[in-house]
């Protein structure tokens, strides 16, 4: 403990704290900076898809800088993750303080063996994802008999995925909702055919309005069936179509999605995890994008 020798000391000492606290006013108290990883943010890579062919380690390097805590992959071909091995990947990935949450991997409509279903698993468990995700469905595969053929396919590569501890999920685009001949992929065979137990689904919040619905109506139709959210807001609110017209995607928080009622019925939906995506790249800046959407979401929206 300081002895200070007499009064006059004690207080010329404290006179120079206190004007010490006086010439760096607010930096004295100037709130903790916002420790943005702490949030579990997730970014799916396909926003940075031109960025990571040209330069992987660089462009995962700028994503956890910005604060991204969670990685959805958009990139698995011949048992590699971005032409690297499940573990070197998964290693790339750690040393940046990020976590490899979930894969996305296309099931043809031509459907898949139960060999190559087995590998994919495997690959897949050896990258220690929790998820892996049916992104896309392709033009010509979007008619009822296929749609069947698929889900049938889905659920069983499922049950592969089951087996070594992965959950299979479905990625969403506006066109499962359009009617055709009074039938209604998303409603009419979408979630009544997959298995919940094999199949979780992603709720794509764009195109689920850009369809005309409200995700929280689906929450409550289909409860505990969305264990993952994409995050991506729109400029404008309008017609529901059903082509996959992009153009109007922008940063979350930036555009006209209500994301926090939206999230307030997270515990309905059965959410587990958030992916911020932007399928236009952020229209050739997508880093900045990234920014826009990552300090909204850790500023406001999740707060």
């Amino acid at each position: 403990m300081t002895k200070f020798n007499n009064r006059r000391e004690f207080l010329k000492i404290s006179a120079a704290g206190a004007l010490g606290l006086t010439v760096l006013g607010p930096l004295a108290c100037a709130p903790k900076a916002v420790d943005r990883k702490s949030f579990g943010v997730g970014l799916q890579l396909y926003t940075i898809r031109d960025a990571m062919a040209a330069d992987v380690l660089g462009s995962l390097k700028k994503v956890s800088d910005l604060g991204y805590k969670n990685l959805e992959l958009a990139s698995y071909s011949d048992g590699k993750f971005y032409g690297y091995a499940p573990k070197e990947f998964k290693k790339i990935v750690s040393d940046l303080g990020m976590t490899i949450l979930s894969s996305h991997t296309q099931v043809e409509a031509a459907g898949i063996t139960v060999d190559n279903a087995q590998k994919m698993a495997d690959d897949h468990a050896e990258l220690g994802v929790k998820y892996c995700v049916q992104p896309w469905v392709n033009e010509e595969d979007r008619n009822i008999e296929t749609y069947k053929k698929m889900v049938g396919d889905w659920n069983e590569v499922g049950k592969i995925m089951k087996g070594v501890g992965i959950q299979f999920g479905y990625h969403n685009h506006n066109f499962e909702f359009k009617n055709i001949d009074g039938v209604v992929p998303y409603f009419d065979i979408f979630m009544p055919e997959m298995d919940p137990e094999y199949i979780t689904m992603e709720l794509d919040l764009f195109w689920t309005n850009k369809a005309g619905y409200d995700p929280v109506d689906l929450f409550n139709k289909y409860p505990g069936r969305f264990q993952l959210f994409h995050m991506k807001d729109m400029g404008k609110k309008e017609a529901p179509f059903f082509d996959v017209n992009k153009d109007d995607v922008t940063s979350v928080g930036a555009g006209v999605i209500d994301f926090k009622s939206i999230l307030a019925a997270k515990d309905v939906a059965g959410m587990k995890y958030m992916f911020v995506e932007d399928d236009n790249q952020g229209n050739g800046r997508p880093f900045e994008e990234l920014e826009v959407s990552i300090k909204n979401l850790t500023t406001d929206i999740l707060v």
